[in-house]
């Protein structure tokens, strides 16, 4: 991976961190906290969608990896929640 993909790669992951924060409200670690769940779970979305067979594309691939990284962001957020109320 080049520098300029990494550096994509993480402006990606912080993006889908901030939309996951403001749709999982409650579960929440505030901005900051959120960009970097949203960067592990663009990381846990890369894995774990490809090998659940889920694959999609709406038109641009950065929206795409968007909404993929913000998919693996919510579970994220969602997991580490319910971890945390337990």
């Amino acid at each position: 991976m080049t520098a300029t993909g990494l550096i994509i790669f993480l402006v990606i992951g912080a993006i889908a961190g901030w939309l996951a924060g403001l749709i999982v409200r409650g579960f929440g670690f505030g901005l900051l906290g959120n960009i970097v769940v949203g960067i592990i779970g663009a990381f846990l979305a890369g894995w774990l969608l490809p090998a659940l067979g889920v694959g999609f594309s709406l038109g641009s691939p950065i929206v795409t990896s968007i909404v993929y990284a913000m998919i693996g962001a919510i579970v994220l957020l969602v997991i580490i929640g319910l971890i945390k109320r337990a």
